[in-house]
């Protein structure tokens, strides 16, 4: 079982950023890859990114790419989100989550409780 808690969330005006940070209770986090996803309201949950379980692959949503970074410190089992340029599209909550391999491939199968983001016009 893994625990993931996320932090970091906040209001933000447009072109603004912030960085969430999600702390992973694993014994050993880099067998695990990590994602952030991302739910608005009356949306269904969409992935943001994703991150091997060394930290050499990444993958973001077409909608991110180049604003966001997703970077991870195995020392600290924690996976990290830098969110830059901030749109009010990018308001929802985002997830934390864990794979279940070192490679992000399927479904995650660990989610946080989620933290709210906020983007003002």
């Amino acid at each position: 079982q893994v625990q993931l808690v996320e932090s970091g969330g906040g209001l933000v005006q447009a072109g603004g950023s912030l960085r969430l940070s999600c702390a992973a209770s694993a014994r050993t986090f880099s067998r695990y890859a990590m994602g952030w996803f991302r739910q608005a309201p009356g949306k269904e949950r969409e992935f943001v990114a994703a991150i091997s379980g060394s930290g050499s692959s990444t993958d973001y949503a077409d909608s991110v790419k180049g604003r966001f970074t997703i970077s991870r410190d195995n020392a600290k089992n924690t996976v990290y989100l830098q969110m830059n340029s901030l749109k009010p599209e990018d308001t929802a909550v985002y997830y934390c989550s864990a794979y279940l391999s070192t490679y992000y491939s399927g479904s995650p199968a660990y989610w946080g409780q989620g933290t709210q983001v906020t983007v003002s016009s």
